[in-house]
């Protein structure tokens, strides 16, 4: 036991040193107390960092325990991650560097990355999806998943992410709890060497699940070991809708209170709860958090190693660093498949600058 209560102690601390304290994007210990006298007039200040279509009335209407953030106000995260990057520099920036577990990657600049989310969002449309309806997203670690949630949120349609590792049974039920309208899929996705059957698990999910009309399948890679089944006029392959979808879209105004997805917790406690997640207070939390924790400069390459799956990885894979304009990368498999060190050797050979991950990870 005392062995066990040694590695539980951990008393050591790593202050910054004074150059980082110097250059850092946040420098001045006074923002506490300056947050506390006027907690509006803080929040109300990220907010204006962002891109409105118009303005809010109210930063915070508070009537316990319901709170309305930027009441009144209008605008789109499609466009506060991509729209208002391309006008600018950032225009030709990686925001994706994507590596998948058997070693093969992609990159997507800023520019490549607005024209595919406007692409499949004009897919979406022709299936049928419009402003309120929920699409359910069933994927691996691949850009497609944050293509999707994009698109999702350029349209108005509200995306519930459902982790890629967990059975048809929970998908299912997610899908029926919030009456999803569409699914996407894959064909299958990577995990510590083996490739998870997604559609095959997508299937048997779709044998009770009335409100899905239409399936979309991503191609993660030609010549899956296990047959793929297309059901004519349900199913459809991602790359053959996207071929002839135009690349410009133009963003729903949406109410700050809007819904931007659903996120339901693991079940592991009883029957899982879709949880709401609005579109403008969570956008300025998100934008705030992720430009103030990580520090973050357009010359950093950042890597946040949770699935996009979790809430963390919808905030600081997805949301989060897009909205600040930062280069992400983005790995699909298991942080020491095939070899232990995978972690660092993928720091190093990207540029690696923020990382973001967890203990156990590490350990």
């Amino acid at each position: 036991m005392s062995e066990i209560d040694a590695l539980l102690n951990e008393d050591r601390s790593f202050p910054p040193t004074s150059e980082w304290r110097r250059d850092a994007v946040i420098a001045d210990p006074g923002v506490y107390a300056r947050a506390e006298a006027d907690l509006e007039g803080f929040w109300a200040g990220f907010a204006s960092e962002l891109e409105w279509m118009r303005r809010w009335d109210t930063v915070l209407e508070w009537q316990s325990p319901h709170a309305k953030w930027f009441a009144g106000g209008k605008l789109n995260v499609s466009a506060n991650c991509l729209d208002r990057h391309v006008r600018t520099a950032r225009r030709n920036k990686a925001a994706f560097i994507w590596e998948g577990e058997p070693g093969d990657r992609r990159t997507l600049t800023y520019w490549d990355l607005y024209r595919q989310v406007c692409a499949f969002a004009n897919v979406l449309k022709s299936l049928g999806v419009k402003r309120g309806d929920r699409v359910a997203l069933y994927l691996p670690l691949i850009p497609e998943l944050a293509i999707s949630m994009l698109a999702c949120a350029r349209i108005g349609a509200i995306h519930s992410v459902v982790f890629g590792g967990f059975s048809s049974e929970s998908l299912r039920d997610r899908i029926n709890d919030s009456a999803c309208v569409l699914l996407v899929t894959a064909d299958g996705g990577y995990r510590r060497g083996q490739i998870i059957p997604l559609k095959q698990m997508a299937d048997e999910a779709l044998r009770d699940t009335p409100s899905i009309q239409n399936v979309v399948v991503v191609q993660r890679q030609a010549g899956a070991p296990f047959p793929v089944d297309i059901q004519e006029g349900r199913d459809h392959w991602y790359h053959r809708l996207m071929q002839h979808a135009s690349p410009v879209c133009e963003p729903e105004a949406m109410d700050a209170e809007d819904m931007l997805y659903i996120l339901y917790t693991s079940g592991t406690t009883g029957k899982p709860k879709g949880i709401v997640h609005t579109t403008g207070g969570y956008l300025v939390g998100t934008y705030a958090t992720t430009k103030w924790v990580f520090d973050l400069r357009d010359e950093d390459v950042y890597w946040c190693t949770a699935d996009i799956g979790w809430v963390t990885g919808h905030t600081y894979v997805v949301y989060g660093p897009l909205a600040n304009g930062a280069t992400v990368l983005m790995y699909e498999g298991a942080p020491d498949f095939p070899e232990k060190d995978r972690f660092w050797d993928l720091i190093e050979r990207h540029g690696v600058t923020v990382f973001y991950t967890a203990p156990t990870a590490i350990r």
